[in-house]
């Protein structure tokens, strides 16, 4: 099997690959990092492995895999499966890299725009050419809610939820609007941008807020819970092969 480890803003995502198929996927908080790739590792037969992390991978934790599992770390510098024309590919966040490989290889030679809703709302685009060009970074739903709490005064700190109404009747629902509401016009805006450029575009959403989002957008998007973690397989696969030729 090969194993596919996202260290996320909020979570550790992971994945279990087989003949291309993903059999196993869990979620676990930061400090069960060690102990619960250690179960994976003495359970199953882990051929290969890939680590994505968006800076919170320490050194020592680095070396711990290093010294227990055939990992490849990704990094702006590891082979991908498309062509890459951002302006400072060094500064392209290596999650943002993993959505653009799976976009590359599950939607061949189309206009896909990837929207990965989690802590951040990324918004990446790869053309019908294989070339990706980047995107955007908007902050996150729960982002969102912190922001009023920690930014002011009074306002309190929600958890998520359907606004009943557009137009809040109280403070609790004035927050919910603004931010639930005015994260589904956000995106579909940039759709509508992207839509009006590239007529033929498949939209991807995916993240920890993707279900959330999708029973309220207008537009036809594909939801993908695991996109990340099946790009993460692709480059793995690509590279991996790589030193076997």
């Amino acid at each position: 099997m090969q194993l596919v480890i996202d260290i996320g803003n909020t979570s550790i995502k992971i994945g279990l690959f087989e003949k291309d198929a993903l059999r196993i996927h869990a979620t676990f908080e930061h400090d069960d990092f060690r102990s619960e790739i250690n179960q994976i590792i003495q359970k199953y037969d882990i051929k290969s492995s890939i680590v994505s992390s968006v800076g919170k991978l320490k050194d020592i934790d680095k070396q711990w895999l290093s010294d227990n599992l055939a990992v490849l770390v990704l990094n702006q510098e590891t082979k991908v499966p498309f062509i890459n024309r951002y302006e400072t590919p060094h500064t392209l966040g290596v999650d943002r890299i993993a959505l653009a490989a799976a976009a590359s290889i599950i939607f061949p030679k189309q206009n896909v725009l990837i929207l990965d809703a989690g802590t951040c709302i990324t918004y990446d685009f790869i053309d019908c050419n294989n070339t990706y060009w980047g995107g955007a970074i908007s902050p996150g739903i729960q982002s969102r809610y912190r922001a009023l709490h920690d930014y002011t005064a009074k306002l309190p700190l929600l958890e998520k939820q359907d606004p009943e109404n557009y137009l809040g009747n109280n403070t609790s629902n004035s927050i919910h609007s603004g931010v639930v509401n005015g994260t589904l016009q956000e995106i579909e805006g940039v759709i509508n941008q992207y839509s009006t450029d590239y007529k033929k575009l498949t939209v991807v959403l995916t993240g920890g807020d993707a279900e959330f989002l999708a029973k309220q957008l207008k537009s036809s998007i594909f939801v993908r819970p695991f996109f990340l973690l099946e790009g993460l397989y692709t480059i793995l696969k690509i590279n991996t092969n790589d030193k076997k030729d």
